[in-house]
């Protein structure tokens, strides 16, 4: 059984690896052939990386808060619809019993 050496690679050679696939938006397999590494291997730097620098939550437009004032009164509706439902399927339950 031969022994197999691990390939080190620099923090930066990593930071400029994980760079490539973040700022491209290519396929890390892509980056990773043209680097000659293993895509798992680059992949793992990646997902550090994400896990390290989440992307910061994107700010809500008007456009958003309207549609979302919108979708609240549609669910404050529905539940108000769906407790009568309750409510008159009991009495009827009630009448038939």
């Amino acid at each position: 059984m031969g022994s197999t050496s691990r390939r080190k690679f620099s923090a930066q050679f990593k930071a400029e690896a994980v760079q490539l696939v973040i700022q491209s938006e290519r396929p890390i397999v892509e980056v990773a052939g043209e680097l000659g590494i293993n895509a798992g291997t680059l992949g793992n730097w990646v997902k550090k990386y994400r896990e390290d620098n989440p992307e910061p939550a994107k700010k809500m437009t008007p456009a958003d808060y309207g549609r979302l004032a919108e979708l609240e009164e549609a669910n404050r509706r529905l539940r108000m619809e769906n407790e009568f439902l309750k409510k008159a399927a009991a009495f009827f339950a009630r009448e038939q019993g």
